[in-house]
């Protein structure tokens, strides 16, 4: 594909956009406080890196194409194409304590409503301990009866909704909630953009647990016609078999910005179901432990993993611009890495999670 061809491709509207892209700010490395009146940032480092980056693969990738270079399948749905990308990742999924996690919630006599803790205080010197001994109380039996019926239906999506209610959407009982699914139940999903909402989407990064192992799929944009056709084969996916998604950060701009684009399109948005978000509960975990909560300064802390030739998250629109402008397909590399590692480094980090929290040793 040359760069005329790719040029032809983006209208007047979409040049004129790129020309103002970017949505963040470079910060000096170090200055944590420039870093706090920044919803985006980049550290002067990082920035100054990726850009020297950038220069090498345009070199590098003069005289590549992209199907060479990803050997990936054209995939057609309803008319439409875009390019899939597919990886097989080992992982470590723990074995979760059903028993542990019975007993805890059932024991949190907090979830039946009217018990504060000074009441659970004053129940607990009466004897009342556990949810089922409320079964005998004049005031409290009706509540117990809708917890237990609750937790005994083993609803993901109630339970979540039940502790979220009467504790915090972080609390450890949300997250272990996904003990009652399967592995294979999860979705992971993380997706990549040309900006803040209300621009294309130009690469949906979705992992699911196969055989014991992490099959990371991405459908990537080879011009911005492309979106209908990712977001339809995202949709399809989310929508199937999988009966819970995960993502970090998703909650604020994943799903959000998905229906958004779904809805420019008039497409229908999938089905909901349980999410959990995994920095809300890194934020519970971790919040005093290390200064930056972001996914790769987790992966570093917790996972032990360091990205080498890694494009910032927000410095991926001027990549994809690159190689749009040029026809060039070198940008596009580290964007389906990152997009890559961002999804491998969430199922880990949730495994991780959740085996710290209930897991069966």
């Amino acid at each position: 594909m040359s760069a005329l061809q790719v040029q032809s491709r983006i209208g007047p509207l979409w040049r004129q956009r790129m020309d103002t892209m970017r949505e963040y700010d470079v910060v000096r490395d170090g200055n944590v406080f420039g870093t706090g009146f920044s919803n985006s940032f980049v550290f002067s480092s990082e920035y100054d890196q990726a850009r020297r980056m950038l220069g090498k693969l345009l070199a590098r990738y003069q005289d590549h194409t992209l199907e060479t270079v990803f050997n990936g399948t054209e995939i057609s749905i309803g008319g439409e194409t875009c390019y899939s990308l597919e990886s097989r990742h080992g992982i470590a999924i723990p074995p979760f304590d059903r028993d542990r996690y019975a007993d805890e919630i059932s024991g949190d006599i907090t979830l039946v409503r009217g018990v504060g803790p000074t009441t659970r205080k004053r129940l607990n010197d009466r004897g009342f301990h556990r949810i089922a001994d409320l079964l005998g109380h004049p005031k409290f039996r009706s509540g117990a009866h809708q917890v237990l019926d609750c937790i005994n239906r083993e609803n993901t999506a109630e339970i979540m909704d039940l502790v979220g209610c009467r504790h915090t959407k972080s609390h450890p009982s949300v997250l272990a909630a996904a003990g009652l699914h399967e592995p294979e139940d999860f979705v992971f999903f993380d997706i990549e953009t040309l900006g803040l909402f209300s621009r294309p989407i130009i690469l949906f990064g979705l992992g699911v647990i196969e055989r014991g192992d992490l099959t990371v799929r991405q459908y990537l944009l080879r011009d911005i016609n492309e979106e209908p056709a990712a977001l339809a084969a995202t949709s399809e996916l989310l929508s199937g078999k999988h009966r819970a998604v995960v993502t970090f950060n998703g909650k604020s701009f994943d799903l959000p910005y998905l229906s958004d684009r779904l809805a420019y399109y008039g497409m229908e948005t999938p089905r909901q179901i349980p999410h959990f978000d995994v920095l809300h509960f890194s934020r519970r975990r971790w919040k005093d432990h290390f200064p930056s909560l972001r996914l790769t300064a987790l992966e570093r802390e917790v996972l032990g993993i360091h990205r080498e030739d890694d494009v910032p998250g927000q410095m991926v629109p001027e990549f994809f611009e690159t190689y749009l402008r040029t026809g060039n397909c070198g940008p596009l590399v580290p964007v389906v890495e990152h997009n890559r590692q961002d999804v491998v480094s969430l199922a880990r980090l949730f495994f991780h999670l959740l085996g710290e929290s209930h897991g069966r040793c």
